[in-house]
């Protein structure tokens, strides 16, 4: 991966972090504008592995956004009757209407990466939505909601600090969870599950964008950057718009082979 930097590229120890973010928020605030008065739908999804930093991410985004018309979706564990029904159900009821803009704090993917490696869910029932995700994202996108997928990755020791600052920090009770416990533990399966899920479910219609997000500022302002830069909004300073190759790139096969997704 390329290490070249503009002088739009933010390390984690840039003091002009803090103004690239002000000056993306100003393009996200226009781009709303945008969407609303044309009445687009737009659709992020934002996987990774615990502690990957999404809910930092999608706390950047919206922090300046008109909360009527954006929404962030975390759904939590199904109930009795969601575990019966088809098993996008529970999710279409969230999906954009009319110039909403809106996250999924992990998606769909669930069975993908959690359900399969914690024997949440069966072999059929793994195999049944590996094979009609792409459909089901097909037809989403065919009806004109604008689709964008995000895998956060961070490696194995940055995971493990990250769930330990958990346990110290007061204010970030609330994010552990028994499955927290389970993610160093259950690292190869994960990785596993992620090279599987991401290799059966890219597809030219629904690509996905991988943000290597060790360094969560620079992994922040890579992933805004790169939303925008593929938004049609009047006014976009293309300037700014530069991400760092070696931070947000296309997923292929290649990048699981070269190392460019941790192993």
């Amino acid at each position: 991966m390329s290490k070249h930097h503009t002088k739009h590229h933010a390390t984690a120890s840039d003091a002009g972090y803090g103004k690239t973010l002000h000056a993306l928020q100003i393009e996200l605030v226009k781009f709303q504008k945008h969407l609303i008065a044309h009445g687009d739908r737009i659709l992020i999804l934002l996987e990774g592995r615990d502690g990957a930093g999404k809910d930092g991410t999608i706390k950047r985004i919206v922090e300046h956004l008109s909360p009527r018309e954006t929404r962030v979706v975390a759904l939590g564990k199904p109930s009795s009757r969601a575990e019966s029904a088809w098993y996008f159900q529970r999710y279409v009821p969230h999906l954009p209407v009319a110039g909403e803009f809106v996250l999924f704090n992990r998606s769909w993917y669930n069975r993908a990466g959690v359900e399969w490696v914690m024997d949440f869910c069966t072999e059929a029932q793994y195999e049944e939505f590996i094979e009609t995700v792409p459909v089901f994202e097909q037809m989403l996108v065919r009806s004109g909601i604008q689709l964008f997928k995000y895998y956060l990755d961070i490696d194995k020791a940055e995971q493990k600090q990250r769930l330990k600052d958990r346990l110290t920090d007061p204010l970030k009770q609330w994010k552990m969870s028994p499955i927290d416990a389970a993610a160093q533990k259950h690292w190869k399966a994960y990785s596993s599950a992620r090279n599987a899920m991401l290799a059966r479910t890219h597809s030219a219609v629904a690509p996905w964008t991988v943000v290597r997000a060790n360094d969560k500022k620079r992994a922040r302002l890579g992933l805004i950057m790169d939303l925008l830069a593929r938004l049609d909004y009047k006014g976009k300073d293309h300037a700014l718009l530069c991400p760092d190759p070696g931070i947000v790139f296309a997923y292929t096969s290649q990048t699981v082979d070269s190392g460019a997704i941790a192993p």
